[in-house]
């Protein structure tokens, strides 16, 4: 789809119709959803049932929602953790990098390149205070989740650890997920 020369905006993808489901806007381009593998279903599904279980009332956990980082980027992360207050309605289709705690990126063959390099730099330029990456380990198939805390004054994310068998974190908040459970799953 050839878009205007300007590229697109967060509007036009909110109003051009029938859009694949999960369509991002990366730079005013638009980028189209390949189908997961297992691995990324999985960890995706097990992330985000550990977070919402352990995350405290301040927050909200929402899987697959388009965040507005600007007026030609509305990424989708995997996961996000938002301020309560920002939850709004179940008919919200959108939130704003304001809004997020976490952003959590599940990488998958075709993503690659964007989960790992062109998201964590947009994120943290919105100012998203926290960033996950999760990656297939070469050991057992695991997860291997990367965690980041933004420095606002590089405004860039700096690693806090890589978590294999267990994430045990206290920031942004206390978690406690076992990642060996994904083989049971």
């Amino acid at each position: 789809m050839e878009g205007p020369w300007h590229g697109y905006t967060v509007d036009d993808l909110f109003d051009l119709p029938d859009l694949p489901p999960h369509t991002e806007l990366i730079d005013g381009s638009l980028v189209f959803p390949k189908p997961q593998n297992v691995f990324h279903s999985v960890a995706l599904f097990h992330l985000t049932d550990g977070l919402f279980r352990t995350v405290p009332d301040e927050v909200r956990v929402r899987q697959r929602m388009t965040v507005a980082l600007g007026p030609f980027n509305a990424p989708e992360p995997d996961v996000i953790v938002v301020h309560a207050e920002a939850a709004g309605s179940l008919w919200q289709d959108r939130y704003h990098a304001a809004d997020v705690v976490l952003a959590v990126e599940v990488v998958s063959p075709d993503s690659e390149e964007r989960d790992r390099d062109t998201k964590p730099l947009k994120y943290a330029a919105a100012g998203i205070p926290h960033f996950w990456l999760v990656e297939m380990a070469e050991e057992k198939d695991r997860p291997a989740v990367h965690t980041y805390e933004l420095d606002p004054v590089t405004k860039s994310y700096t690693n806090t650890g890589i978590h294999h068998e267990r994430l045990k974190l206290t920031v942004p908040f206390t978690i406690d997920i076992d990642l060996t459970a994904i083989d049971h799953m």
